[in-house]
């Protein structure tokens, strides 16, 4: 399943889903002759018996039967974390990043063809966002795969951007075309939303260019969609050429009217405040590891919004498109980041290291920018915002993320205090403070004295987002002398911050650390202190079973 929802009616789609052949392979070992595993796509390989430590390299095989002469466009949703792809023996592609998508082309004539993608899930010096960390990278070919069967053009994305006005809704729609064909092509764009359709017009593409097609758009008696009315509307684009009737290529998004702004303190939704209610949550499963299947998703939507919860935030990386499709369908409010997290100041100068942060964000934005739940984008969790060099690496990337989308804010969660100096730079102030557990402050002083820091560096007048605050809990602790690591005490810590900064009428948000149990990586240092390889500071246990917190925030978020 790519998502939830048909994305094409005229292009021929085929999903990989199901087992391919798999081998592990040495590090200066090139593609292997003989396969003698069978692994499932999606999947991690860490849930093989065989490979529940495993980190290296390994190679996935797959079989396809082209009946004509085509051209093929290989979608991957998510290969953790780098990807060398061959067609036929001939590399075609290569791609670095878990978290998100990227395509592949290959020319292929009637007959079987051969499909090896090459994983690397292993930490090295090119490797600068997959590293040692409070989280775990798993191996493997995580999100799913799909053939698409390309004629002479074809639509690479959509984008939809809804805007209100005193005459009602409109929208920029941008429809992103390529011809494939080595010659020029005279294309006609057309669209369709509910029951209005529109034409883009027509124009002469050249042999393999990429062009932009744009029009404005007024939408009549459309619903808006928000946490209590998740209105969504299928838009459709079709390619034809001009003087046939028949279009040969379509795409198909779904999207929905909103608008998001940040005054005077606040965040609205379609010019209402609202105030976030949620959790920061992995994409973790005992029994999926990062491959996680969409009936366990829902099932983490239906506990999320149980407790009374309005919104997520994907830390630390782009989520799943469908867990996204989840939150559009169920009017979740999502803070979305790039894939960063806890860089030290070295680490971020390090030029490969912004340019990897560069392309997450240019993919996170043009894969998921139609999706009305997401009302946050956000880069570089507790980097190095208290450095003047630094300071330059988030500039330069807030701006990127800017000049991609203009109709969302943006933020980044810091833990630097009074130290921070990039406030100015972005649309909200977040902070990531563990009042109770790692320090003895009093929740409510802090929230205070954290707004404080924000006014006085650039800050001021920016709604205030309290990104991170948890405690660790170990699912069947239980003591009455409440001691640290009991369920106990982690609802008692949680019950008190909440309240407190329930009662703080300049908060914008809470996000608690974390909804489930999560692995991460075995290592020295400070992961040393993760008991078990587990962080457990969850509200439910790698396998959502409730902690006694569960009903506190419960009782609190709604």
């Amino acid at each position: 399943m790519l998502r939830l929802f048909q994305t094409n009616s005229i292009r021929k789609v085929i999903e990989l889903e199901g087992d391919w052949d798999f081998q592990p392979v040495g590090e200066k070992e090139g593609i292997p002759t003989q396969f003698h595993y069978r692994l499932p796509v999606p999947g991690c390989w860490e849930m093989h018996p065989d490979f529940l430590t495993y980190r290296g390299r390994a190679a996935y095989r797959k079989k396809l039967h082209v009946e004509k002469k085509t051209l093929l466009r290989l979608c991957f949703k998510g290969v953790s974390h780098t990807a060398v792809v061959y067609f036929d023996g001939e590399k075609i592609a290569d791609h670095y990043n878990a978290y998100t998508a990227f395509t592949a082309y290959a020319s292929a004539e009637p007959g079987e063809h051969e499909m090896i993608v090459l994983v690397d899930n292993a930490f090295h010096e090119d490797s600068k966002l997959h590293f040692a960390n409070d989280y775990y990278t798993y191996g493997g070919m995580i999100r799913p795969v799909a053939v698409e069967y390309i004629d002479r053009a074809l639509i690479e994305r959509i984008q939809f951007t809804p805007k209100k006005d005193n005459g009602g809704w409109q929208a920029d729609v941008e429809a992103v075309v390529t011809n494939v064909d080595e010659h020029a092509l005279e294309i006609e764009v057309s669209g369709l939303l509910g029951d209005k359709r529109f034409s883009f017009g027509k124009r002469f593409i050249g042999g393999g260019e990429t062009v932009v097609f744009h029009t404005t758009e007024r939408f009549e008696n459309v619903l808006t969609w928000s946490d209590k009315s998740p209105n969504l509307y299928l838009l459709e684009v079709q390619l034809k050429n001009p003087g046939e009737d028949r279009p040969f290529d379509d795409c198909i998004e779904r999207v929905g009217f909103r608008t998001v702004t940040t005054k005077d303190g606040k965040i609205q939704v379609n010019g209402e405040d609202i105030v976030l209610k949620g959790f920061n949550r992995h994409e973790d499963h005992p029994l999926a590891g990062a491959a996680i299947p969409y009936q366990l998703m829902v099932h983490d939507v239906e506990l999320i919004t149980d407790m009374g919860a309005n919104a997520v935030r994907t830390s630390h990386y782009p989520n799943d498109d469908r867990f996204l499709d989840l939150c559009d369908e169920r009017g979740i409010y999502v803070w979305e980041e790039n894939h960063a997290r806890g860089f030290e100041l070295e680490h971020m100068l390090d030029r490969k290291t912004q340019e990897q942060c560069l392309n997450c964000n240019r993919e996170m934005v043009h894969n998921h920018y139609n999706h009305p739940s997401i009302i946050i984008w956000a880069v570089l969790n507790e980097c190095a915002s208290h450095t003047p060099e630094g300071r330059e690496l988030y500039r330069e990337q807030l701006e990127q993320i800017r000049q991609l989308d203009c109709s969302r804010p943006l933020t980044y969660a810091t833990h630097h205090r009074g130290q921070d100096i990039c406030f100015d730079l972005a649309d909200i102030v977040s902070f990531n403070l563990y009042p109770l557990w790692y320090t003895d402050e009093d929740p409510g002083k802090l929230c205070d004295q954290a707004r404080k820091w924000a006014d006085e560096a650039g800050g001021l007048g920016k709604p205030m987002i309290m990104s991170e605050f948890g405690a660790d809990g170990y699912y069947g602790l239980r003591d009455r002398t409440q001691v640290r690591g009991t369920e106990e005490r982690q609802a008692d810590i949680l019950a008190k911050i909440i309240v407190a900064y329930s009662s703080r009428s300049y908060l914008a948000g809470m996000f608690i650390w974390q909804f489930a149990d999560c692995r991460v990586v075995e290592d020295t240092g400070w992961l040393l202190s993760r008991a078990g390889t587990q962080n457990n500071k969850g509200i439910v246990d790698r396998y959502r079973r409730p902690k006694l917190a569960y009903e506190v925030v419960k009782k609190f978020f709604t």
